[in-house]
């Protein structure tokens, strides 16, 4: 979320960021419905101060033993306690309002973000590896596990409906080594914190991750209120809420492999064979909460950590910088990774790692505090893919394939598969 206090001392640039992202200018509104609310508040006080010096002038009254004039006043008090409680109504109505347009408002992107529409804007910043030459016609990951027998859509269909998938024998112990892999690099090496949260959250942990309202069709929501996390993003940063940290204790780093859950509202006839686009899906998130200054250098780390999955796997990636056309609400900068599907002979996002500023911080207050000091200041929130295991599975079937269908483990992965070293059908 953004500062209203900001945006009324820079409309101007509230207005180019939004019109970067493609989205009409909203400054004035805003100041507007804050001028509003500030002037509603101002008659507010003036009432409370009315009747606070009728109270004392009840009193006096009294004591001279001017009845009529007692009564009067009370009476006048009566009437602004009604007048009071139906303003203070309003000022519920007014600060809601303001609440709500500010929370559907994209975040500021950075001045170095290219300028663009859509993903056709996104500009390489770097690539690693190359595209490999299997010497013969690869096949699409689906292809390869129906063959195997270990790659089951129908059953999955008959039991949840499209856009799930049972995996079984080598390839579910495949895509189990690959998320061990991950968090033992992540914890291990990188100096991330493992953490197990929770599959369900509560309003306030969707809103103040971003997810709500904007993006509440998204997601899936329990009978009882909660909703089932899309990324463990939201458990992770969330667990910074309402808290002021110690700034010594940043950055705070965390790591989490977890099952997330979309609806994918929107991406009907989009990825809908094999396992790209799920309603349930496993991934390995990464979460870094910061101080403003350590921020922008937090972002180019946690890229560098994900990156160093896919090279740990030899797998060839490329890196993008997202325009402002195609980042994410909450995000100022946003790189992607993309993987090389030979079956597809595509790039496929598998990882996407953004700085978010305070936009998070402010919607869950969280803040930090230097030593010595009282005045707090609003944390740095980051989020990235470390990475997306479904989509690693993906990528490790289609560049490991062999022309007779079997599937070669990568090295990195073999001391989690108890001994197998090449994924094949059973006899």
């Amino acid at each position: 979320m953004l500062d209203i206090k900001w945006i009324r001392e820079n409309p101007e640039a509230l207005d180019a960021a939004l019109a970067k992202r493609g989205a009409e200018a909203q400054a004035q509104q805003l100041i507007a419905l804050d001028e509003a609310r500030r002037s509603h508040v101002g008659q507010l006080q003036a009432l409370q101060e009315r009747r606070n010096a009728a109270s004392k002038e009840i009193g006096k009254a009294m004591a001279s033993k001017d009845q009529a004039r007692a009564d009067s006043l009370k009476a006048e008090v009566a009437s602004i306690k009604d007048e009071l409680q139906a303003g203070e109504a309003k000022e519920r109505e007014l600060d809601e309002a303001l609440k709500h347009a500010l929370s559907v408002l994209p975040n500021v992107p950075l001045d170095d973000v290219p300028v663009g529409k859509d993903e056709s804007d996104n500009v390489e910043v770097r690539a690693s590896g190359e595209k490999p030459d299997l010497g013969f016609e690869p096949k699409e990951h689906f292809e390869l596990g129906e063959a195997l027998g270990m790659m089951d859509f129908e059953r999955a269909a008959k039991m949840s409906g499209a856009r799930f998938t049972i995996l079984s024998g080598g390839l579910a112990r495949l895509e189990r080594a690959l998320g061990q892999y991950m968090l033992d690099l992540h914890a291990g090496e990188h100096g991330y914190t493992e953490v197990n949260p929770p599959l369900m959250v509560n309003d306030a942990a969707a809103y103040g991750t971003d997810k709500l309202p904007k993006f509440g069709d998204d997601l899936f929501k329990t009978t009882d209120g909660r909703w089932l996390i899309p990324t463990a993003e939201v458990p992770l940063t969330y667990m910074a809420a309402g808290e002021i940290i110690d700034e010594d204790e940043l950055p705070k780093r965390y790591v989490a492999q977890t099952s997330c859950f979309r609806s994918e509202a929107g991406s009907a006839g989009r990825d809908t064979r094999g396992m790209l686009r799920q309603h349930q899906f496993t991934k390995v998130e990464l979460v870094s909460v910061t101080t403003p200054e350590t921020s922008l250098e937090e972002h180019e780390r946690m890229t560098a950590s994900a990156e160093a999955v896919l090279k740990g796997l030899g797998l060839h990636y490329r890196t993008i910088v997202l325009c402002t056309g195609d980042m994410g609400f909450g995000a100022r900068k946003t790189y992607d990774i993309e993987v090389w599907l030979p079956g597809q002979k595509a790039y496929r996002e598998i990882s996407s790692c953004s700085v978010c500023g305070d936009f998070q911080a402010r919607r869950m207050n969280a803040r930090c505090r230097k030593a010595g000091d009282k005045a707090t200041r609003f944390v740095h929130t980051l989020n990235g893919s470390g990475v997306a295991v479904g989509r690693a599975l993906i990528a490790v079937i289609e560049n490991y394939q062999n022309a007779d269908g079997t599937i070669t483990v990568p090295d990195v992965l073999q001391p989690y598969m108890g001994g197998i070293t090449r994924i094949e059908k059973a006899a």
